[in-house]
């Protein structure tokens, strides 16, 4: 029994069903998993040990009674420590929340909840979700399981990381701009930025909102159809949720298919610049294009010229949004309190003392940029420009899936980098999202699998971008590449 932590939920769950294992002897194993790996790893801010296992205890009652919930009871898994779990510690990595404890529950988490996992504990993340390392974090060192001494990619790295060391079966994280197929990428794992509106933000820690979006990290891209298939849908605590009713979204576990036959697939030619990464390029551009024609696809060369304005949009956008969400950490109504700790008087000094210790530098720095855009003399010339240009490149992406059914390109132009090598440049950090980000800009999803590794052992994710709601298709297509190749079956090695 030692070894369930290695599972794939598609594989505890068939286990479960036959009584082969219970709920408490898996997520026994995965946090024996976590006891011993995690002081190298540091996936995780938060654990939850006694919970979890009186919620598995639970779990295997219900089994007994034949009451199961589904696919996912019993199953252990991580959140990303933005997204708000009742009564747990919730804390966005930053010290203004260290200590913060909702009074209610994410509905992502609620639906998580009702269909019967497991909660294994809070996950690591850059501070407020913004970078690209989960270097920003103020509470925890994440170790990139696939390549100690390399960044396991953010914002979502302790899901990413906790997932491919084993030390849950699935997590959840958000992707902003990259956040979740980063991370994916850069730690070996599959990871999914869905449409935005198709899963509930309620309850989730805001970076900028017309952004934010909720995701599985999985182990394969079986397993993200199946959480997938729990969490989407419409919420009415959301309002900028999908109207389509749970029921009539699609079974997307039905729908994986090991063929791409009457596929066609685009190489967009922007995805692919100068500053990618040579292996990089070859698994994408060389080796995975040649699978995907075994497999049936037709492969279509395109352009997407706005993609050049695409970095500068985004951070003007998610800047101004930030600054304007982060407006609400004062030191008065969420966070640590000035006025308990007799460090202010005045609302000016409450003000300096709680956000100046509070946040760190990306979060001082979205205020700063983002205040600036949206001030009267920048409006215009910076915020209004920048929208005025997501909507063309909306239209694009509208335009080109007239005529291709997904787009394939790198994640990442580079392989997961070392701690420290970009964390004092801003600037080349943020060009860590130039193929992440445009796909948040038009809203679309896209997906992060497993395609190989470079010289130096440095997972490498194939991203496969689908047209709004076309969520069955990317997964089809990622279903398809796993079913061929064994990228996915890698694992680090932490004994």
């Amino acid at each position: 029994m030692s070894e369930l932590y290695s599972l794939t939920i598609k594989e505890a769950s068939e286990k479960l069903a036959k009584g082969e294992i219970t709920s408490v002897e898996l997520t026994k194993s995965v946090l024996d998993r976590i006891e011993k790996v995690e002081p190298r790893v540091g996936a995780y801010i938060s654990l939850c040990k006694e919970e979890a296992l009186e919620a598995a205890k639970v779990s295997d009652e219900r089994r007994k009674c034949g009451k199961t919930l589904g696919e996912l009871d019993g199953i252990p898994v991580g959140v990303k420590d933005i997204i708000l779990t009742k009564d747990i510690r919730t804390t966005a990595a930053s010290k203004i929340l260290e200590d913060f404890i909702p009074p209610y529950n994410a509905t992502v988490y609620e639906k998580l909840e009702k269909a019967g996992c497991v909660l294994i504990g809070k996950t690591n993340l850059d501070e407020f979700a913004m970078g690209s390392s989960t270097e920003n974090s103020a509470l925890q060192h994440t170790e990139n399981p696939r390549a100690f001494g390399h960044v396991p990619g953010g914002s979502s790295g302790g899901s990413a990381a906790a997932v491919a060391a084993d030390e849950c079966l699935f997590a959840l994280g958000t992707d902003t701009g990259c956040s979740i197929r980063t991370p994916a990428s850069f730690c070996g794992v599959t990871g999914l930025k869905v449409s935005y509106g198709l899963v509930s933000r309620y309850g989730v820690i805001s970076y900028a909102s017309s952004f934010d979006t909720i995701g599985p990290i999985t182990k394969t891209v079986e397993d993200t159809a199946i959480v997938l298939k729990c969490i989407a849908g419409n919420d009415p605590k959301d309002s900028t949720t999908t109207k389509i009713s749970n029921k009539d979204l699609p079974d997307y576990t039905k729908l994986l298919r090991t063929d791409l036959k009457g596929f066609k697939i685009g190489i967009p030619k922007e995805f692919f610049a100068e500053a990618t990464n040579p292996e990089v390029a070859k698994i994408i551009k060389e080796n995975s294009i040649s699978i995907l024609k075994k497999l049936g696809a037709e492969i279509i060369p395109v352009s997407l010229p706005m993609t050049k304005y695409a970095i500068a949009t985004y951070y003007i956008l998610v800047k101004s949004e930030a600054s304007s969400n982060l407006a609400r950490y004062d030191g008065i109504h969420y966070g640590k309190s000035p006025i308990k700790e007799g460090k202010a008087k005045s609302l000016l000094e409450i003000y300096e003392s709680a956000r100046s210790e509070g946040f760190g530098a990306e979060p001082k720095r979205s205020i700063m940029l983002g205040t600036y855009t949206l001030s009267a003399g920048y409006f215009d010339a910076y915020y209004k420009k920048a929208a005025k240009v997501r909507s063309l490149m909306k239209k694009e992406y509208e335009e080109i899936f007239k005529k291709v059914d997904l787009l394939i390109a790198p994640v990442s132009p580079f392989p997961a980098f070392k701690f420290g090598e970009k964390i004092d440049n801003p600037l080349e950090m943020y060009l860590a999202d130039i193929n992440a980000a445009p796909i948040n800009i038009a809203g679309i999803p896209a997906i992060s699998v497993p395609a190989g590794e470079t010289s130096e052992r440095l997972p490498v994710g194939l991203q496969i971008i689908g047209p709004m709601f076309g969520e069955d298709k990317i997964l089809q297509a990622g279903y398809a590449f796993q079913s061929v190749t064994d990228h996915h079956k890698v694992k680090p090695n932490l004994d």
